[in-house]
């Protein structure tokens, strides 16, 4: 899973880490260090979180579906 951001997004995110590194760690670090962060990140976590999100969105039009069912039976009219 590589190349998923686009050029000016990796480029905030590699100005982010390198700032954390910078600040944490007292290491300077350049635009191939932190992009091979990024990159190694984005393979570590990439997946793991994508499917978190598909699990989350499946909750919640789970709930959706189950409200909907709901309010479709309460359109009834009362018949005579």
């Amino acid at each position: 899973m590589t190349g998923i951001f686009e050029d000016k997004d990796k480029a905030r995110m590699c100005d982010e880490i390198a700032a954390f590194f910078k600040e944490e760690h007292d290491l300077e670090l350049g635009v191939i260090g932190t992009g091979r962060i990024l990159d190694f990140f984005q393979e570590m976590l990439g997946n793991r979180i994508y499917n978190k999100a598909l699990d989350d969105a499946k909750q919640f039009y789970g709930k959706y579906a189950d409200n909907m069912e709901a309010d479709y039976y309460a359109l009834y009219k009362d018949v005579r």
